[in-house]
């Protein structure tokens, strides 16, 4: 029995380890950089809530031309020296003038603050490419130092990498070749020891005594979130904005009039937010897989929908391609014959001269039939000669080729069809056809028109709906009566109830599918006959808009 029970619990171990894994190997996609693919380092929130490593944006601001602003946005001082309390006794010693006096300088325009340059009236505008959402977002003049560290997404990634142990064991900084495993980490320090360096460079007594040690880490991040732009711890939330401020901001010009809760109430507000939509997202598990399944199943369809369309796009393409060649072998054909004749009569025309060249054949002929002294024997001779030589005397008065050598008749015009050709498309649904109220009446008989817009594709058929308005509704979707693949732009709707209201609306259908819906149209009509009436009682023949239906 005992062993049954253990072998149990070790099952029920087994799998929620199992479920751990899986969670935190999805949850990796989430601490990619979207820059360099690797887990975040000292991440920057940018304008469009989209996270970037703060390497990876000072590389791409300066990819993008922009020089010396991937100012570091980093909320703690890099050295002693930089801190507040040591760049100027004398600073040290200042006291910040009153909110409400600073407020009126900053309103009026006089004196200067943090972050505002002499005479900058025109300041760069630093445009950054997101990577994430391919948009560009503006960071403002001073770039990458105006923006935001998201510490809760290094906090996310740091637990991240100790869960999975990416990396391995931290070492300390400070030991000797070969260093010892880190157990302590400093954030005043920036730096990781093992227990006997910790003790060592934090002496009993002295000021790095108070140092309070964390766990081992190769990202240190400030214990709080500062303003870049002064260097003071947020209080506040600028709900105008969607930023955070510190207490210089909201007396600054820029939050003028903005609406500004404390951080608390922020915080809480979101976390509220985010824990609803948290739930039932957890409690809808079964509704997430079912449309996961629906995804996929659609994925499936649609590599076969695609693949079939790409076929018949490949058909036509074909056909169109087989008619050309058909068409092209028909004028290649006509041009050749026509050449052929050409050739045929140049050829003969060639022949012809050639003749009367001295010691040719014609030309020798007719000099010894002239030599011929026997009178009647020379005109019966001479008679059928003088005729061919006649005719080529007059060719040659008035030479000209027996044929053109110009074949410019046989030129193509093919712009009308190259245009079609560029133009060839994917079929659109047709638009939303447009009724006819000059022509759309009702009385025994309804009768609707309609017309597609200008340039919209054609429509095979048409399909009108209808319904009465003056009817209680019943439970459910509305239920509209049907009249399917109406040919041409009208239909004739018979028997309507006397003394109802009508709403009919259209749409147009082709190969593409269905078109959207024409705006409803409402016809009134008339009582059946002996219906007492009132003097009030309105009755229209045509059609008119839904605000103007008569009660």
């Amino acid at each position: 029995m005992a062993e049954g029970e253990d072998m149990q619990t070790f099952t029920s171990i087994m799998d929620a380890l199992v479920r751990i894994s899986t969670s935190m190997k999805n949850m990796e996609k989430e601490l990619l950089c979207p820059v360099c693919q690797e887990m975040y380092k000292q991440p920057l929130v940018l304008p469009c809530t989209h996270n970037v490593c703060q390497a990876c944006a000072r590389e791409v601001l300066g990819q993008q031309g922009y020089i010396g602003h991937g100012g570091d946005p980093s909320s703690e001082p890099t050295s002693p020296a930089s801190t507040p309390s040591t760049r100027s006794p004398r600073l040290s010693r200042r006291t910040l003038p009153k909110p409400d006096r600073l407020d009126r300088l900053l309103k009026s325009g006089f004196g200067t603050y943090p972050g505002r340059k002499r005479g900058a009236l025109h300041p760069q505008v630093i445009m950054f490419p997101c990577p994430a959402c391919q948009g560009d977002v503006e960071l403002g003049e001073r770039g990458l130092a105006g923006l935001f560290r998201n510490l809760t997404l290094e906090r996310v990634v740091e637990r991240y990498r100790q869960s999975v142990s990416v990396g391995g064991a931290i070492l300390c900084q400070l030991c000797k070749p070969p260093p010892l495993e880190a157990t302590k980490g400093c954030t005043e320090c920036r730096a990781t020891f093992c227990n006997e360096c910790f003790k060592l460079f934090h002496p009993w007594g002295t000021q790095k005594a108070q140092h309070e040690p964390t766990l081992p880490t190769l990202s240190f991040r400030p214990k709080g979130l500062m303003c870049p732009d002064h260097k003071e711890e947020v209080t506040h939330y600028c709900k105008t904005c969607q930023r955070l401020v510190c207490q210089l901001c909201r007396v600054r010009r820029t939050h003028s009039g903005h609406k500004i809760t404390p951080v608390l109430s922020a915080y809480q507000a979101l976390k509220d937010k985010l824990t609803k939509s948290l739930t039932y997202i957890l409690g809808n598990q079964d509704t997430v897989q079912t449309q996961i399944c629906e995804l996929e199943e659609a994925v499936r369809h649609t590599e076969v929908s695609g693949q079939q369309a790409k076929e018949e796009v490949s058909q036509l393409v074909r056909g169109l391609g087989a008619v050309l060649e058909e068409k092209r072998a028909s004028l290649l054909q006509a041009i050749e014959e026509c050449q052929q004749e050409r050739l045929a009569r140049l050829s003969a025309q060639i022949q012809e001269h050639r003749s009367l060249l001295d010691g040719s054949g014609l030309v020798g002929y007719a000099q010894e039939v002239l030599k011929e002294t026997d009178q009647p024997c020379f005109v019966q001779a001479a008679k059928q000669l003088h005729n061919r030589i006649a005719r080529a005397t007059e060719a040659l008065q008035t030479f000209r080729p027996a044929a053109s050598s110009s074949f410019r008749h046989c030129q193509l015009d093919v712009g009308r069809e190259m245009k079609l050709l560029t133009e060839l498309n994917f079929l659109r649904v047709p638009e939303a056809p447009v009724i006819d109220t000059q022509r759309t009446f009702a009385y025994d008989q309804i009768f609707l028109c309609w017309r597609l817009p200008p340039h919209s594709p054609p429509a095979w058929h048409y399909t009108v709906e209808f319904r009465r308005t003056d009817v209680p509704a019943q439970p459910g979707p509305t239920r509209w009566q049907r009249r399917e693949e109406v040919r041409g732009t009208s239909a004739l709707l018979e028997n309507p109830d006397t003394g109802s209201v009508y709403v009919l609306r259209v749409r147009g259908c082709n190969k593409a599918g269905y078109g959207e819906y024409s705006e409803d149209v409402h016809l009134h009509t008339p009582p059946a006959p002996g219906d007492t009436l009132s003097p009030n009682t309105l009755f229209l023949q045509n059609a008119f808009p839904p605000t103007q239906i008569p009660s």
